[in-house]
């Protein structure tokens, strides 16, 4: 597997986990979600507004369809799969990260810097992934000896273009 296409694996699993964990807290248990996020430390979701069990079952589902969605792309790292699963996260992550580092005065200096550097990077990572395919996406595609993922353009190394399988010989 190249560089590029293992980072942007590990990238879209440790987000589809992080989402997928997530979800499946809120939506089981979400009065524990509300209280102990985030796990070990807690407090995040309580310091801002009142509990509402339906409000967070609800985020615990949302999580979990888009955790589904960038699995999904890392297990294919198909180019438009990967694409639109890290612009459906951003369409969560971005009013996600700016709501809360305009609202960071319930929260003590380290859990402040810990909010900081968690939402920087639920943004910046797949901005930095998007970024690789956008640069790839420029490069004429190039057949691929032995390539057998169905005809769809794949991730794959800077500079290497997309790989796409030559058509059956008649």
């Amino acid at each position: 597997m190249s560089g590029r296409r293992l980072e942007a694996r590990v990238i879209l699993i440790g987000l589809a986990g992080i989402q997928l964990v997530n979800g499946i807290w809120a939506t089981v248990a979400p009065a524990s979600f509300y209280e102990d996020f985030p796990p070990g430390i807690g407090g995040w979701v309580s310091a801002l507004p009142a509990y509402n069990e339906h409000l967070m079952r609800d985020v615990g589902a949302l999580f979990l369809a888009t955790g589904f969605v960038l699995l999904a792309a890392a297990v294919w790292l198909e180019r438009r799969l990967v694409a639109i699963a890290l612009v459906s996260y951003l369409l969560f992550s971005v009013p996600h990260a700016i709501f809360h580092l305009f609202n960071l005065e319930p929260y003590g200096t380290g859990d402040g810097i810990g909010n900081v550097l968690a939402l920087a990077a639920t943004v910046l990572l797949p901005i930095w992934l998007l970024s690789v395919l956008w640069r790839q996406g420029a490069t004429p595609p190039q057949a691929s000896a032995g390539a057998s993922d169905g005809g769809e353009a794949r991730v794959g190394a800077a500079g290497e273009g997309v790989s796409r399988p030559s058509p059956p010989a008649a």
